[in-house]
């Protein structure tokens, strides 16, 4: 079969947003209709002038971004490598004269190389992200209302951490929460919603909330999460979530959990071993058609040892069985015993999360005993 001729030229008009060509001395050698129409030229006004022409007024408000523009080029021209960057422009509202608004713009530079390897052209492609950022803005703000503030869990110490999922604006269907109760008693748990986005951060911030109301109604941790399961039938988008869930006896020196198919927590032993707490594991919310009490077991800990609970984007992989996962962050907890929480929470995090950043969102809390 024939290969077709290809015509680059039809194939850089037609690409997919605003792209421009110049010159590593910065003058224009064409544009998209996408770049023409986002700056408002016609190809007479661009081609052949220079990047610094393109803003006669000095009131212009893509100034700073054509200044900065400037400088990217300048570093894909001189390195040979590409550039990539955010920008903040404040544009007047066409609606509501003398008022301004913020826009934001994701600007790519890249070299073209010719055949002696020097670079000949850059490529630049300008895109607006305003409302994938004022998007994330909002999703910051959920996220931090639906989630408590890191604290300590009465009298004691705990570190907390939250990694969403590569490209999930910050937001995902994991939580935590760490509940006072009555005596020196504190409720921990641990949870994960299926799927990602805001969606399923709804439904988390959901099934959080009325289990933090649970853990003060019940006695029990298997009892809190009978009561959660009753609720999740209520709610689009809750069945099969996974829960562990903790109450911690201080006076006693006990840790009683319940699991509802989620990864089993880790307890410390002041003498660096680790032991998973898996016997109290039952089905996720809403996979039985019919309520089945839930089992729970009591453990006992001495003074020094510490309790780890996460969700499952910290230990699981691709193509990788869930135990190859429990025995990375085991080992990870037996090499890093006795560093402050803190510091523990940090390197759990760089020994077991990939160097690429979370594939799965990831929640991790850590409390002193």
């Amino acid at each position: 079969m024939t290969e077709p001729e290809i015509d680059y030229a039809a194939v850089f008009r037609a690409l997919p947003g605003a792209v421009a060509l110049l010159t590593p001395q910065m003058v224009y050698v064409d544009a998209n209709e996408g770049f023409l129409g986002m700056r408002d030229r016609t190809r007479e006004q661009l081609i052949g002038h220079y990047l610094s022409d393109d803003i006669p007024d000095p009131k212009d408000p893509a100034g700073p971004l054509v200044k900065n523009l400037q400088a990217s080029l300048r570093r894909v021209a001189e390195s040979g490598e590409r550039d990539t960057g955010l920008q903040r422009v404040d544009m007047e509202d066409p609606d509501r004269s003398g008022v301004r608004d913020e826009r934001y713009f994701s600007l790519t530079n890249a070299p073209v190389f010719g055949p002696d390897g020097r670079v000949v052209l850059l490529l630049h492609r300008v895109e607006e992200v305003t409302e994938l950022i004022r998007a994330r803005e909002v999703a910051l703000s959920l996220q931090e209302a639906m989630l408590p503030p890191p604290r300590p869990v009465g009298r004691h110490g705990a570190a907390v951490r939250y990694r969403p999922a590569v490209g999930a604006l910050n937001v995902c269907g994991d939580w935590y929460d760490m509940v006072d109760l009555s005596g020196d008693r504190v409720a921990v748990a641990v949870g994960d919603v299926v799927g990602k986005g805001l969606s399923a951060a709804g439904v988390m911030g959901q099934l959080r909330s009325a289990l933090s109301a649970a853990f003060r109604a019940v006695d029990g941790p298997a009892r809190a999460l009978e009561v959660l399961g009753l609720y999740a039938r209520s709610i689009d988008g809750a069945e099969n979530t996974t829960v562990a869930n903790t109450f911690i006896d201080w006076d006693a020196r006990t840790i009683t959990y319940s699991s509802a198919g989620h990864p089993p927590p880790a307890l410390v032993h002041i003498d660096g071993t680790v032991e998973f707490l898996d016997r109290a594991t039952d089905p996720p919310l809403g996979a039985r058609p019919e309520h089945v009490p839930r089992p729970q077991v009591t453990e006992p800990f001495t003074a020094g040892a510490v309790l780890v609970l996460y969700t499952d984007g910290l230990i699981e992989r691709r193509r990788e069985d869930i135990d190859t996962g429990l025995a990375r962050l085991a080992d990870s907890l037996a090499r890093h015993h006795g560093a402050d929480l803190e510091n523990l929470a940090d390197a759990l995090l760089a020994d077991l999360l990939p160097p690429g950043g979370a594939t799965d969102d990831t929640a991790l809390v850590i409390v002193g005993l």
